[in-house]
C-alpha cells in the first residue's frame, strides 16, 4: 500500500474514532438501559409469603419490600401475577399508617429515577404502566433535583409513551375541582455539534 493511501485511511481512521467511539457508547448504553430490569430476578421480603408455583402468583401481607434490579415497591399487602412471557404484574396497597410507594430508575441519565406514593401501586412490567390510587404523587428527578411532580386521586405513568394521567375519583362534583396538581419541568433535547 503506497505510503500516501496509508496516511490518509489512517487520518480518516483518527478523525472518524471519535465518533465510532460516540456511537458504540450510545448503543451499548440504550442496549443496557432499555431492558435493565427485565432480566433481574424478584428479592421478596414480608412477614408472609404464600407462593404459588403453578399459577405464577405470590402474595405477600406485612411490611413488603419488593426489589427488581432498580425497582423497588413498598407496602403492607402486596400481590405479584408472572404471566405466560415472564413479565410481572405488581399490585401493592399500603396501610392505613404508611403509603405504598414506588421507585425506578428511568433509562438514559444514570441518576434520574420515578418517585410515587399513594394508597395502592400497581405496575405492569410488560406494558411498563405505573398506576397509582388514592392520595397519589408521582415525582421525576434527576441528581436529586425533583424535575416533575404530579399529585391527584388517581396518577396513571406510561414510561414508554412518557405520557403522564391525572384523573379524579368518578363521583366527583364539579365544585371540588381541581384535583390534579403537576409542575412539569421543560424537556431539552441533546444536539451534536459538527
Amino acid at each position: 500500500m503506497p505510503l500516501e493511501l496509508r496516511n490518509k485511511i489512517m487520518h480518516m481512521s483518527n478523525s472518524l474514532k471519535p465518533w465510532i467511539i460516540l456511537c458504540a457508547l450510545t448503543l451499548s448504553h440504550l442496549t443496557f438501559a432499555e431492558k435493565a430490569d427485565q432480566d433481574k430476578p424478584i428479592i421478596l421480603e414480608a412477614e408472609k409469603v404464600s407462593v404459588n408455583d403453578v399459577q405464577q402468583s405470590y402474595d405477600l401481607n406485612g411490611q413488603v419490600l419488593l426489589i427488581k434490579g432498580s425497582i423497588i415497591v413498598t407496602g403492607e399487602d402486596g400481590h405479584i401475577q408472572v404471566d405466560p412471557e415472564g413479565y410481572e404484574f405488581v399490585d401493592v396497597k399500603g396501610s392505613p399508617d404508611t403509603a405504598a410507594t414506588f421507585r425506578q430508575r428511568r433509562e438514559g441519565p444514570a441518576d434520574e429515577y420515578m418517585h410515587g406514593r399513594g394508597t395502592q401501586v400497581s405496575y405492569n412490567a410488560k406494558t411498563e404502566v405505573l398506576t397509582i390510587t388514592g392520595d397519589a404523587s408521582l415525582k421525576r428527578s434527576l441528581n436529586m433535583q425533583m424535575l416533575d411532580q404530579l399529585q391527584g386521586w388517581k396518577i396513571e405513568y406510561d414510561d414508554i409513551t412518557e405520557r403522564y394521567r391525572v384523573t379524579p375519583p368518578a363521583n366527583t362534583k364539579p365544585e371540588d375541582l381541581p384535583l390534579a396538581r403537576a409542575i412539569l419541568s421543560p424537556r431539552r433535547k441533546a444536539t451534536l455539534e459538527k
